[in-house]
Parts: structure tokens; C-alpha cells; sequence
């Protein structure tokens, strides 16, 4: 054991902080900066520009929702485009749906994406080598201003936080052409931030969302490692709204899919219950048309 600790740096007046067994990888991209390490109490741990993003100990759960919750509302998932999630556990879970046929996984500084594939191999399991995956080092702005429209069925963006390199996925412009190359009942989801802390991040996601698609809502997880409380995830649809499936529906599509008795914490009732916001959440969110 070693008296070195990595400290969180997301909030200026509020930290995390992680006993480090041992540094595993420390580097700077062209992008941001990256450390993986050996943590005592989380497993290894994936930290980009001080933030933590994943760790081995409860990344199921942040994985799962954002996976599970807008392929199953979809109904019928064929072609998923995932942005970012260069740690893979997105791409994972995608492909764990029967029923997908194309998973395309656009994500920006490969570095991320190899050294999770050498220190955090448990994550993405075998899904890079699934001929139904194409894994594009690349810009994932200009993938969807480029992408031919209604080609998509499911758009999942695993994102930093609006600032640094992950800002642009958080504008007008993207979500535009979001809606233009997703199907007429397509589904797009991302992380909105923990709304605690980081309430700002929830309603101008939102807002932005509402310009260009009829139902902007989200729902949550309670991730451990996403402190201050709730982590939300924004949901914004074409079709049917994603908020209104009920149990009997998510979990026979999901006994199709083959994801029921293969989760941590995502089940059908739980996906269907954590539409139900607390009105500290719910409150950020645009007016329902």
C-alpha cells in the first residue's frame, strides 16, 4: 500500500480523492490527459483531464443504462452510433442485443481507446473484435454532419463534460443533424451531468434537444463513483416517448434482446422507474409539448 492519493478535480470547491496502489499509465494526447490507475477500493480507474470517467468497480451501472434504456425503448435497434466511449463497456453492451446489426463507435483520441484495451480489458470484453462493430478513431461531429440521414436508429454519446474536447457535443449544430440521420422513431441519449452540481448541464442539454426533436426528457442512475448524487441521463426521440413504456413491454422486449439475468443493475422495472424524477431534476427540464 502506498500513502498516494489521486484527487478528483470536476468541482472547484468539492473533491473525491482514490488511494493509488499502483499508476498503471500516465500520458498527454493530443487531446486531453490521461491517467489509469490501481485503485484500493474501485479497481482501475480511468481519469481523463483530472475527471474520474470509469472504474472497474461500478462502471455496469453507468454502462447499462445508457446502453439498455435507449435500445430497449427503441423497440427495434438495428444500426447503434456510439460517440466517444473509447473504454468500450458502451460498445459491449451494444452488442449484447441480438437484434443490432451494425454498432458504429466513433471516438476521438485513440490513445483512450488502447490503453483501455491494455489495462482495462474486462470492460469491453471481446467487443472489439465483433464483425458487427467498426471502431473509428475520429470526429464524431463530423461523422454525424456527414452521415446519410435516417441511417441510425439509436445514437448513445459517452462524453466528458461540456468543456475541453468534449464541448462541441453539446450544440445546436450536433443535435441537428442527430435528428436528421436518425430514423423517424430514432433515439439519441447522453450524459447530462450529476444535476446536484451540475444543474446547468441538464437544462441547456435540454433546451438545445427540444429544438429539434418532440420529446426531451431524461432519467437516472445512481452511479457511486458519479458523486452528488443522481447522475441524469438525457433521452430525446423522433418516435414514441421513451418515457412511457411500462415494465410488461421493456422486459419482453428485452428477453428478445437477451439482456434479461445478464445485468448489475439495470432491470425492467428499474428502467422503467427512473423516468420518475425528483422535482430537484425534473424542474430542469423543458415543458412537455
Amino acid at each position: 500500500m502506498t500513502d498516494a492519493w489521486i484527487g478528483e478535480t470536476l468541482y472547484d470547491g468539492w473533491q473525491q480523492r482514490f488511494r493509488v496502489r499502483k499508476e498503471l499509465a500516465r500520458t498527454k494526447s493530443p487531446f486531453q490527459d490521461i491517467v489509469v490507475f490501481e485503485s484500493e477500493t474501485h479497481g482501475r480507474v480511468l481519469v481523463l483531464d483530472g475527471v474520474i470517467q470509469i472504474t472497474e468497480g461500478d462502471e455496469f451501472v453507468y454502462q447499462e443504462m445508457l446502453t439498455h434504456v435507449p435500445v430497449l425503448a427503441h423497440g427495434d435497434a438495428r444500426s447503434v452510433l456510439i460517440i466517444g466511449a473509447g473504454d468500450g463497456g458502451v460498445l459491449r453492451r451494444v452488442l449484447q442485443h441480438r437484434g443490432v446489426e451494425r454498432a458504429v463507435m466513433v471516438e476521438i483520441d485513440g490513445a483512450v481507446i488502447e490503453l483501455s484495451k491494455q489495462f482495462l480489458p474486462g470492460i469491453a470484453g471481446d467487443a472489439w473484435n465483433d464483425p458487427r462493430a467498426d471502431v473509428i478513431v475520429g470526429d464524431g461531429i463530423d461523422y454525424v454532419a456527414k452521415a446519410e440521414s435516417g441511417s441510425v436508429d439509436v445514437i448513445i454519446v459517452d462524453s466528458t463534460d461540456p468543456i475541453g474536447v468534449g464541448e462541441v457535443l453539446f450544440t445546436d449544430a450536433f443535435y441537428a443533424h442527430c435528428a436528421r440521420i436518425l430514423t423517424p422513431n430514432g433515439i439519441i441519449v447522453n450524459q447530462c451531468g450529476v444535476p446536484f452540481m451540475q444543474a446547468d448541464e441538464l437544462r441547456e442539454t435540454s433546451l438545445r434537444r427540444a429544438q429539434f426533436f418532440p420529446h426531451v426528457s431524461a432519467y437516472v442512475a445512481a452511479v457511486p463513483t458519479y458523486v452528488g448524487g443522481f447522475m441524469t441521463l438525457g433521452v430525446a426521440a423522433k418516435g414514441t416517448n421513451p418515457a412511457l413504456h411500462s415494465v410488461e413491454t421493456i422486459r419482453a422486449r428485452a428477453e428478445q434482446a437477451g439482456i434479461l439475468g445478464t445485468t448489475g443493475y439495470w432491470t425492467p422495472e428499474i428502467h422503467a422507474g427512473a423516468f420518475n424524477l425528483p422535482p430537484y431534476i425534473a424542474k430542469h427540464l423543458p415543458a412537455s409539448k
